[in-house]
């Protein structure tokens, strides 16, 4: 299949253009800048001039694919309106072309827009007053071109999606640890974050385009929930620190901000059962923890 591909050149999205083409799909990736469109090039994938908020060109890319994939997601957080717009009439220009195809269009959203609390499957519905209530425009934006001839299907990746030269939520955690000296969860750390490997993500990814049926729910999530105390005391060994523990008010105070303190003391583990056996996926790579030990989460900031 020819692929166009948004978020191609950002954290994950590298590992999944290289999945692809792997596989002997051909990739063209929407590039913002020439930086985007070097590293896509790099990949062997072909660079797409535009943005997120050039509608004309994500139409130009998708009609001119077998399939879509929609993994990019920007904006101004202080601005969580503005983000839902952007993304939500991004997912329905890159859908408008495909109606009455039957080709594929995946888009990511993320595992924090289940309900709290108990582990969820791709068959609950995501809580409209949760953390990342954001992300659900997204998602049904996508759904909806399921009822129009395109073979739609939404992956909900875990809160980290680990690998080596992350940016995400866990080496924000390494840093807090190391400006702070204590390596810190919220309350008794028994909340659960589910985790999956860049590269075991990429995998999906594929799966999604190659046979992901129209309307699939699906969640990139090889390990259901790591707790958050876990997480902490392994930070805490590599870098020969105290763990500790917060109460939500000191967290507000420890974290980057208050809402990442609700992040962190976020209770949030979910099933992959269903996604694993509708595509065959079986997630082979490295845990979150032992990617903590072994890779390079821990090492010495270079200067």
């Amino acid at each position: 299949m020819h692929i166009f591909a948004t978020g191609g050149s950002g954290q994950t999205g590298p590992a999944v253009v290289a999945e692809l083409i792997a596989a002997g799909h051909n990739v063209t990736g929407l590039a913002r800048s020439d930086a985007a469109a070097a590293r896509l090039e790099s990949l062997g994938a072909t660079p797409h001039r535009g943005s997120l908020d050039d509608h004309d060109s994500l139409r130009r890319g998708a009609e001119a694919a077998d399939g879509v994939l929609h993994m990019a997601y920007g904006g101004d957080f202080s601005d969580l309106d503005d983000m839902t717009r952007r993304d939500r009439t991004a997912i329905e220009a890159l859908g408008q072309p495909l109606e009455h195809s039957g080709k594929p269009l995946v888009i990511t959203s993320g595992t924090l827009v289940m309900p709290a609390g108990r582990e969820t499957t791709e068959k609950d519905e995501p809580d409209t007053a949760g953390l990342a209530a954001f992300r659900i425009e997204g998602e049904r934006a996508c759904l909806d071109f399921a009822l129009r001839g395109v073979r739609a299907s939404v992956v909900r990746l875990a809160p980290t999606v680990h690998g080596p030269e992350d940016h995400g939520f866990i080496p924000m955690l390494v840093a807090t640890a190391r400006k702070t000296g204590v390596s810190a969860y919220v309350g008794d750390g028994t909340n659960r974050w589910p985790a999956v490997h860049r590269l075991d993500a990429a995998v999906l990814f594929r799966l999604a385009l190659e046979k992901a049926p129209a309307g699939s729910v699906l969640h990139g999530a090889a390990e259901s929930g790591v707790t958050m105390m876990s997480i902490a005391q392994t930070i805490a060994r590599g870098l020969d620190l105290p763990t500790i523990s917060l109460t939500p008010d000191e967290a507000a105070r420890h974290y980057a901000s208050p809402f990442m303190a609700r992040v962190y003391g976020f209770d949030a583990p979910v099933s992959s059962a269903y996604t694993q056996e509708l595509l065959g996926w079986s997630p082979i790579h490295p845990t979150l923890l032992e990617d903590l030990e072994r890779g390079d989460y821990l090492a010495t900031p270079t200067s």
